[in-house]
């Protein structure tokens, strides 16, 4: 079973939705863990289908280490972004997890990425959806 952890703040919602998605494509043998920055954000994403959740700094910390696959916005591996929610901490453990990283490209936290500016959130979320398929395709191979 592949340990899928989906960390999110501020009120969920991106979280929210890729849960959603993940859950409707009827991904196989994942245990999706929501780690929120805040209970707001957890809760959300506990109310779209995962299987349990966190809240806070340490937990996330401590359940990066343990990951197959972390899922999120890329604020999550920058410092102090998503209006200080993320803690170096909290970046820190996303970036040292040996886990595969599949983070969402939203252009904000002063980040701009290049080739993400056409496509929506939408469309982001079932990249990265197709983007965690393969990843478990591979390693079931």
């Amino acid at each position: 079973m592949l340990k899928l952890v989906v960390i999110d703040g501020q009120g969920g919602g991106l979280g929210k939705n890729l849960i959603e998605k993940i859950i409707k494509a009827n991904v196989k043998d994942v245990d999706i863990i929501a780690l929120g920055t805040n209970a707001l954000a957890t809760a959300s994403m506990i109310k779209a289908g995962a299987r349990t959740g966190a809240t806070g700094e340490n937990a996330i910390m401590v359940n990066a280490e343990k990951a197959d696959v972390i899922m999120g916005p890329i604020a999550v591996v920058i410092p102090n972004s998503i209006m200080g929610e993320i803690t170096q901490g909290i970046s820190l453990a996303v970036g040292k997890s040996d886990a595969m990283k599949i983070l969402i490209p939203l252009n904000r936290c002063n980040v701009e990425i290049p080739g993400t500016a056409r496509y929506t959130v939408t469309q982001l979320l079932d990249s990265a959806v197709e983007e965690l398929k393969k990843y478990q395709e591979s390693m079931s191979s």
